[in-house]
C-alpha cells in the first residue's frame, strides 16, 4: 500500500546537516549551554546547526544575527553570501525542521503496514519528541507567533498542509467514510497535545491525543 511522504516544496533542499544536527530526539542538546563554537562542517551547516540550537530554544525574535555568527563560528559576510539575510536563515530553519519531520514520519510508516497504524505512529513520534529534555514546543507554532512575515507563515503553512496530506491519504486508506473531516480532527488532536505538551508540561498529552485518535479513527472507519 502506498503512502504519501513527499513534500514538493522542501524535496531537493540541502540534507547533509540534518542527520547530524536536527535529530529530534537530541533536542536535549539545545537547552544545556551549548556555547561552544560549532566546528564541523561547511559554513551552510555550520549556520543553520547554530540557528537550529538558538533559534528553537529562544526564539526567532530574541536571538540576534550576532549570536548565530559566534555560535557557527563564521563571518558576517559569511551569512549574507550563503542565505541573504537572517529573514532567509529563518526559512531555512524552518524547512530542515519540517524534512526531519517527514523523514521522522516516513522512516515510521516503514514499520507500520496499515493506514490505522501509520496514523497512530504520528503521535507516538511526537510523544518521543515531546518527552525529551529540551522541548519547546512547535517549531512553526513558535516562529509564527514572533515573526508574522512572509517566509515563515508560508514554510508554516507549507509543513502543515503536508502533514493534513498525510493524516488525508491514510484516512482515505483506511476507508474512513469522511476522510477529510477525519484529518482534520487528527491535525486539531497533534496541534492540542503539541500546545498541551509545552505549555503545561504535560508529558502524557501526546498518549491521551493518540487514544482519542484511536477512537475517532476507529469510529470513522467502522
Amino acid at each position: 500500500m502506498s503512502f504519501h511522504v513527499v513534500s514538493p516544496s522542501f524535496a531537493n533542499k540541502e540534507q547533509t546537516v540534518l542527520s547530524s544536527w536536527l535529530d529530534y530526539e537530541q533536542t536535549g542538546l539545545y537547552s544545556q549551554g551549548m556555547a561552544t563554537k560549532i566546528q564541523q562542517g561547511s559554513v551552510r551547516e555550520r549556520l543553520l546547526a547554530a540557528a537550529n540550537e538558538l533559534f528553537y530554544e529562544e526564539g526567532v525574535q530574541a536571538v540576534g544575527i550576532e549570536r548565530v555568527l559566534e555560535r557557527a563560528g563564521v563571518a558576517k559576510a559569511s551569512l549574507y553570501s550563503t542565505f541573504g539575510s537572517k529573514d532567509e536563515l529563518v526559512r531555512a530553519y524552518l524547512e530542515a525542521r519540517h524534512e526531519r519531520r517527514r523523514e521522522r514520519i516516513t522512516q515510521a510508516f516503514a514499520r507500520h503496514h496499515t493506514p490505522r497504524a501509520r496514523m497512530l505512529a504520528i503521535f507516538d513520534l511526537l510523544a518521543e519528541s515531546s518527552a525529551a529534555p529540551g522541548f519547546r514546543g512547535c517549531a512553526f507554532i513558535n516562529a509564527t507567533a514572533e515573526a508574522l512575515g512572509s517566509n515563515v507563515c508560508n514554510v508554516a503553512g507549507e509543513s502543515r498542509a503536508w502533514l493534513r496530506s498525510v493524516f488525508l491519504e491514510q484516512a482515505r486508506a483506511a476507508g474512513a467514510a469522511e476522510p477529510e473531516q477525519l484529518a482534520r480532527d487528527l491535525v486539531l488532536l497533534y496541534d492540542g497535545a503539541m500546545v498541551g505538551a509545552q505549555m503545561d508540561a504535560d508529558r502524557d498529552a501526546a498518549a491521551n491525543a493518540r487514544r482519542v485518535a484511536a477512537t475517532l479513527i476507529d469510529s470513522a472507519t467502522a
